[in-house]
């Protein structure tokens, strides 16, 4: 997602603590998704941040506004929605591992942390409706009943090849 959208000029910010700046901007961000909803290619993100000086650094915080789509965990069906990320990460001139982000000269690169906020708080397992019960609920019940099978429905053909598992005792 390499934009110069997201590169935040910071010297004028740095100059005095406690100096806030808002940045509401909308940015295209491709590749964005995991293996259950993304964001489609081509889509706006709603940026709406504020940057803080503070010692040795500056505060980003603010939220992610984003439009995703996935497929349902039950049915199979196209789902959609808005994913609200909510932002607050520490850009440091000495950055900790893991903990803060590097601010490297006058600017601060908003982009890994625009990234890592939208892929988090995608959903992991989407629902088109709370209530949905799969493809066909009738035709394919998720609880087997014995008093509903048909008995016109041959039992499936075993695999020859665990046929001498049937010969095991193991005892009581």
């Amino acid at each position: 997602m390499k934009t110069r959208d997201l590169a935040e000029h910071v010297t004028e910010l740095r100059r005095r603590l406690g100096t806030r700046r808002s940045i509401r901007r909308t940015v295209v961000a491709p590749g964005l998704e995991l293996s259950t909803a993304a964001v489609p290619d081509g889509t706006d993100i709603e940026l709406d941040l504020v940057l803080e000086s503070i010692f040795e650094g500056v505060v980003v915080s603010g939220q992610i506004i984003a439009p995703w789509r996935g497929e349902c965990r039950r049915c199979l069906g196209a789902v959609e929605g808005v994913v609200v990320a909510d932002l607050r990460e520490i850009f440091e001139v000495t950055p900790t591992e893991g903990e803060t982000w590097p601010l490297t000269g006058d600017e601060i690169d908003l982009e890994p942390i625009v990234r890592d906020a939208v892929l988090l708080a995608l959903p992991l397992a989407p629902l088109c409706d709370e209530a949905c019960r799969g493809p066909a609920p009738e035709a394919f019940p998720a609880v087997a009943d014995d008093a509903v099978a048909d008995a016109s429905v041959a039992p499936p053909v075993r695999d020859p090849r665990w046929a001498a598992l049937d010969d095991l005792d193991l005892g009581d």
